[in-house]
C-alpha cells in the first residue's frame, strides 16, 4: 500500500531539529542539500525525478524549501513535509532561481553548506551558485545530514525488515528457476516478478545476475546468455520498502558442485559466522573485519584479502543500494565504531584464491542493543539448481 507520507510528522520534526543543531555546530546560516537520501530523510520526497536539479535550502529557524522543477509540483504537494515548493520551467536556470531564494532569506553574505561530495550537484549549477554569491561564507557540509541516518529509528527499521522479506521472495524466485537451459534473463524476469508481486519497489541496485563467462564484472548483470551443466551463477539483490534496502548475495551451481566448492564454502561459512558473532555496538569496523581475515587465514589462505566484508546500507536512491558513493564499510584499519540500528550489507566472497572452488554469500544485518540480527533469510548452504 502507497503511504505518504513515509513516518509520522514527529519523526520528520525530529530529524529537523537534530540537522539544526548540527549546522549550528558548524555556525551555519544554512544548508544547501542536493544528495535525494537526504532531501528524502529531510522532506519526505520518494520518486525518479532526482535526474534533474533538486535543492532544498535548510536553515536554523525558517521553514525549507525545495527548489525543482515545476512538473513535480503534484509530486511535491503529494509527499512534502515541513517543506515548500519552488518550482522552475525547464528554460530556466535553477541556480538562479536558488541564487534568487537565497538573497530573499538574506543569505547572500552567510556562511553556507554545501554537499561537495553530491553525485547530484552538477559542477556548472555549483559555480554559478558560488560565483553568484561573492559576499558568502562556504563550508563542506557532505556529512551533515548523512551522520544523522547512519542508525535507524524503530520505523525505519520495520521499513528494513520489509526489504528483507521482498529480498528473499526475490532470491527463491531465482533459485527456483534457474536451471540448465534457462537464460540468465528468464531469472531476471523471475526475480522482477518476484518483487513486485512482494511489494518492493525499484531498488537502487541490480539486481546482479551473472554466470561463468562474466562472473568477473563485479557490477555487471545478465544477458540472454542460456545457463549450462557445471556453471556457476551468481545472484546479488534487494527488496525496497520505501526506499530502505536489505540486500542478500547466493551463489548456485547448475546441476553439479565444481571439485573444492565444499570445502571453500566450509571456509566463506565460518567466517561469515564470526562477522556475526563479532559484531555488536561499540566495535570497530576493522575488528569486524578482522574477525572474517582470522577465519580465512586458518584456511591457509593468509594471501587472499578483501576491500571490505560488508558495507552500510539503509535508505537510498539510484545508482546504488549503499546511498551513492564509496560505501562504508567493514574495511581493515577503519576506526568506524558500530551503534546499534546500523545495518549492513555483510559478504563472504572466496573467488579465485588459487584453491579449487569458489564460494560467495551475503545477508542483511541489523546491529542490536545486544550483538547482531541478520534479516535475510534464504539458506546459506550451498544451492545446487
Amino acid at each position: 500500500m502507497t503511504r505518504f507520507p513515509f513516518f509520522e510528522k514527529a519523526e520528520y520534526d525530529a530529524r529537523l531539529r537534530a540537522v539544526r543543531e548540527s549546522m549550528l555546530d558548524l555556525d551555519l546560516d544554512a544548508c544547501l542539500i542536493s544528495v535525494p537520501e537526504n532531501i528524502y530523510y529531510l522532506a519526505g520526497v520518494n520518486h525518479w525525478g532526482f535526474f534533474a536539479y533538486h535543492m532544498l535550502i535548510v536553515t536554523p529557524r525558517d521553514e525549507m524549501i525545495l527548489i525543482a522543477r515545476a512538473m513535480e509540483r503534484v509530486t511535491m504537494d503529494l509527499q512534502l513535509v515541513n517543506t515548500r515548493f519552488v518550482g522552475f520551467e525547464d528554460l530556466d536556470d535553477p541556480s538562479r532561481i536558488t541564487l534568487d531564494v537565497l538573497k530573499e532569506r538574506g543569505l547572500d553574505r552567510g556562511r553556507l553548506g554545501v554537499e561537495k561530495n553530491s553525485l547530484y550537484l552538477a559542477a556548472g549549477f555549483a559555480e554559478r551558485i558560488r560565483d553568484g554569491l561573492p559576499g558568502a561564507g562556504w563550508a563542506d557540509a557532505s556529512d551533515l545530514v548523512h551522520r544523522h541516518r547512519v542508525t535507524l529509528s524503530p520505523s525505519e527499521i520495520e521499513y528494513t525488515r520489509e526489504a528483507a522479506a521482498i529480498t528473499d521472495a526475490m532470491m527463491k524466485a531465482a533459485i527456483d528457476t534457474a536451471a540448465a537451459g534457462v537464460t540468465e534473463k528468464e531469472v531476471a524476469a523471475e526475480v522482477h516478478r518476484a518483487m513486485i508481486l512482494a511489494g518492493g519497489e525499484y531498488p537502487a541496485f541490480g539486481p546482479f545476475i551473472r554466470s561463468t563467462p562474466t562472473l568477473g564484472l563485479e557490477h555487471g548483470t545478465w544477458t540472454d546468455r542460456r545457463l549450462e551443466a557445471g556453471d556457476a551463477l551468481f545472484v546479488e539483490l534487494s527488496g525496497s520498502a520505501a526506499r530502505y534496502h536489505a540486500p542478500m548475495g547466493r551463489f548456485l551451481f547448475v546441476g553439479e558442485t565444481p571439485p573444492g566448492t565444499e570445502e571453500i564454502a566450509e571456509v566463506c561459512l565460518d567466517a561469515f559466522e564470526n562477522v556475526t558473532r563479532t559484531i555488536r555496538p561499540g566495535v570497530t569496523a576493522d575488528e569486524v573485519y578482522q574477525s572474517w581475515q582470522d577465519r580465512v587465514d586458518q584456511a591457509g589462505l593468509s594471501h587472499y584479502r578483501r576491500h571490505h566484508c560488508g558495507y552500510m546500507v539503509g535508505s537510498a536512491f539510484p545508482p546504488a543500494w549503499s546511498g551513492g558513493g564509496v560505501p562504508r564499510g567493514l574495511r581493515c584499519r577503519s576506526d568506524m565504531e558500530l551503534q546499534a540500528g546500523m545495518v549492513f550489507h555483510l559478504m563472504s566472497w572466496l573467488m579465485h584464491t588459487g584453491r579449487d572452488g569458489d564460494y560467495f554469500v551475503s545477508d542483511s544485518a541489523l546491529v542490536t542493543e545486544n550483538g547482531c540480527e541478520v534479516l535475510t533469510t534464504m539458506p546459506q548452504r550451498v544451492h545446487v539448481v
